[in-house]
């Protein structure tokens, strides 16, 4: 840069001279000229590196949705040659293939990723752990925890040893691959995945787990101004001193793609599904509920992408509903209606295929599901039931009981009027004159049976 600014000046020298002149001072020193012209080019240059700081917040499972965020979030730091990238994480864990996507991006980018568990009471557990050891500075805030990182298997059945084994030896490679790229306490990290320890920010920073621990946002920035960090790309000075602060959030697409990826509300959104179904089946014309179910179906599908779903378990709430339809076209008087709770509760008990906690259904939500079901549906068949056994009130049925006046003489044919209405009428007890009193015993087509009133 001094070499082309000596020849710039050199050049503005040479003009000066031509023009007749001295040139005065710059015209006879280029390297006075070259200082000039990078004291006032320095100050724009460092305003445009390296003088933006970057923040995403990352908190929950991760998931597909959350990688997505994470990995656009780097290419914006780059893109904006930011100082440094920090993500302030609270997660329990998650999806290991995420996790891995996350963590190879973070290994390749040209800026420095600085992982913040916070806020107090945060953690970085499991899938969590991997992230913040994989950052080029790990800091975490008082009252916080790292660690817990044993993998958990998909799936409820029982893992055959040598599987787990497998799964087992392949997370510890992993995270001692990690630990010892970024100068990490290897041993510690091994231990993590082997034996489940989980360390607080006092004992981690003790242990050499991490680097940092910063009471805040502001106090993190502050610990890590000046500080010189390997990338892939050569060494990087991080400087946070008067940098501006840009929060990368979310969009509303990775929101609520994130918020229907919890397992609950990925359950309540099919919950909604089967009762929108269920009403406009039997209401049909309704529309909105029908739309309603729709739509909640195809996001509880959505969801059921990026979570360990049992297909059994979806199979039998699916049966569930079949059961429930079948009861409202062809009333058994509650014996479908007992096959579909029963299907229902214990697929929903199978839905999420992992022991993991933080992909469970709560179990309090599934009891009050299948009861809210069970009682829905004990009232509608309830009350079909007592429906049929009503006595019938409209057509000819509904005459039959009632007391008419004889129109015309019965002997023993004749007509009777009935509850506003003309009949042709037989007298099963004799005749009966006009102007008696006559009650209905039975209808047959358009003719009823009649006899005298107190007989």
């Amino acid at each position: 840069m001094y070499a082309i600014m000596r020849t710039i000046g050199s050049r503005f020298s040479s003009r000066g001279s031509d023009r007749g002149g001295g040139g005065g001072l710059l015209a006879r020193n280029p390297s006075t000229w070259a200082f000039l012209v990078l004291t006032l080019i320095v100050p724009f240059s460092s305003r445009a590196y390296g003088t933006q700081v970057e923040l995403i917040q990352v908190k929950g499972i991760i998931n597909p949705v959350i990688s997505s965020y994470f990995i656009r979030a780097i290419g914006e730091a780059e893109k904006d040659m930011a100082t440094c990238l920090v993500v302030e994480l609270d997660t329990p864990g998650g999806l290991d293939e995420s996790m891995r996507d996350i963590i190879q991006r973070m290994l390749d980018s040209r800026v420095p990723i600085v992982v913040y568990v916070y806020p107090r009471g945060a953690r970085a557990a499991s899938a969590g752990t991997f992230i913040t050891l994989a950052a080029d500075i790990a800091a975490m805030a008082p009252g916080t925890n790292i660690g817990a990182a044993h993998p958990v298997a998909l799936g409820q059945g029982d893992v055959p040893k040598e599987m787990k084994e497998k799964v087992l030896n392949d997370a510890v490679a992993y995270i001692k691959s990690i630990a010892a790229r970024k100068g990490r306490n290897v041993s510690w990290a091994e231990r993590a995945v082997r034996k489940s320890i989980s360390s607080t920010e006092t004992e981690a920073l003790k242990a050499g787990v991490i680097d940092i621990i910063a009471e805040n946002f502001e106090d993190l920035l502050a610990k890590i101004h000046g500080r010189r960090v390997k990338t892939p790309y050569g060494e990087k000075e991080i400087i946070t001193k008067g940098a501006r602060v840009k929060e990368v959030r979310m969009g509303w697409r990775e929101k609520l793609l994130h918020i229907i990826g919890n397992p609950n509300i990925a359950y309540l959104l099919m919950m909604i599904a089967i009762y929108g179904i269920i009403f406009e089946l039997s209401n049909p014309g309704a529309i909105f509920p029908g739309v309603i179910g729709a739509i909640s179906l195809i996001l509880a599908f959505f969801a059921f992408q990026v979570l360990p779903i049992s297909l059994a378990g979806l199979l039998l709430i699916i049966l569930a509903i079949i059961l429930f339809i079948l009861e409202i076209k062809a009333p058994t008087h509650g014996a479908l209606t007992i096959g579909g709770v029963i299907s229902m509760l214990i697929g929903s008990l199978m839905l999420i295929d992992s022991k993991a906690p933080y992909f469970r259904i709560s179990l309090s939500l599934i009891l009050t599901a299948v009861a809210a079901t069970t009682a829905f549906f004990t009232f509608a068949v309830g009350a079909g039931v007592r429906a049929l056994g009503k006595k019938v009130v409209t057509g000819r049925e509904g005459i039959v009981g009632l007391i008419g006046v004889a129109k015309t003489d019965l002997s023993p044919n004749g007509v009777i009027f009935v509850e506003g209405e003309y009949w042709n009428a037989t007298s099963v007890d004799g005749d009966v004159k006009a102007g008696e009193k006559v009650i209905v015993v039975e209808a047959e087509g358009l003719r009823v049976k009649v006899k005298r009133e107190g007989r």
